[in-house]
């Protein structure tokens, strides 16, 4: 059964009064393009499917790591043709062009930070983690490594060495953790890391650190920029923190009718469905398609 939007939902609803012009969308995974069954509904398969066949770049950009997102750009089977070969992961740090099967753009964290990160992480008892396209490589083997490993279907591999293993740098680390213990290492991160790097919160349970000034945003627009696309022609769709910069670095900012309330508060326009209800493909045939 679907439930009808709630009145806070509908107080923050905001829609385009015309057609929207767009060559590049770019789409958050989790809580914005999966449903709770972290499935792609047939109706918006369908939707993106047919804004790739009118020459729209669909573009998955997600915290997830390259191998971890390709089972959903199969799902949309537009991987081998023009307006389906790139992604954006590990939350903007890896542009990947699916044809050419190499990364375009790479953005690292310094293995300084992020040995100091790992020892602040360690003096509080929690695990670090840090990917590459096919594996997650932690320092210890808890539920919350293994939370990750299940979430995004990648490979979990401790490190006995974990500090030699940082020393090249990597594209993100990650600090998985119950909700306060991630809360309460949050502040003193961003302060300790101000200028250095971005720290944000994923998800209740993952304290993200990525290289500083890197994220979805400037990676959507570098893309489109690579493309030939202007900025004026972009779009995103997201709902949670660390969608904020390319919600708010694209032309047309989409904030799920799901999504936190600060991100419908800061977007330009806000789907009328949840994710759960095919949000984006009602937004697209009305406004897009």
């Amino acid at each position: 059964m679907t439930c009808a939007p709630s009145a806070d939902i509908l107080a923050h609803m905001k829609l385009p009064e015309h057609k929207l012009n767009v060559k590049l969308i770019a789409l958050d995974l989790d809580d914005t393009l999966l449903n709770h069954d972290l499935e792609i509904t047939p109706k918006t398969v369908a939707a993106l499917r047919k804004a790739a066949e009118n020459g729209i770049y669909i573009v998955l950009c997600s915290g997830r790591a390259e191998n971890a997102i390709l089972p959903f750009i199969r799902a949309l089977d537009i991987a081998g043709k023009e307006y389906g070969r790139y992604l954006i992961a590990a939350n903007g740090a890896s542009i990947f062009d699916l044809h050419k099967r190499l990364s375009i753009y790479t953005n690292k964290v310094s293995g300084d930070i992020l040995l100091y990160i790992y020892e602040e992480a360690k003096k509080r008892g929690l695990p670090a983690q840090v990917y590459d396209p096919s594996t997650i490589y932690a320092s210890v083997d808890n539920e919350w490594t293994q939370k990750d490993s299940k979430l995004c279907g990648l490979r979990l591999q401790i490190e006995n060495n974990f500090e030699d293993f940082l020393k090249t740098g990597h594209p993100k680390m990650v600090i998985p953790a119950a909700p306060e213990k991630v809360a309460e290492f949050l502040p003193f991160l961003k302060e300790k890391l101000a200028g250095k790097a971005d720290v944000f919160i994923s998800k209740p349970y993952f304290l993200e650190v990525m290289a500083y000034g890197c994220g979805k945003g400037s990676s959507v627009l570098w893309l489109a920029d690579y493309l030939n696309i202007p900025k004026e022609e972009t779009m995103a769709f997201g709902d949670s923190m660390n969608d904020e910069s390319m919600i708010l670095g694209t032309e047309y900012g989409v904030a799920m009718s799901n999504g936190l309330e600060a991100i419908r508060e800061k977007a330009k326009f806000v789907t009328r469905k949840t994710n759960n209800n095919d949000g984006i493909a009602d937004f697209l045939e009305d406004f897009v398609l």
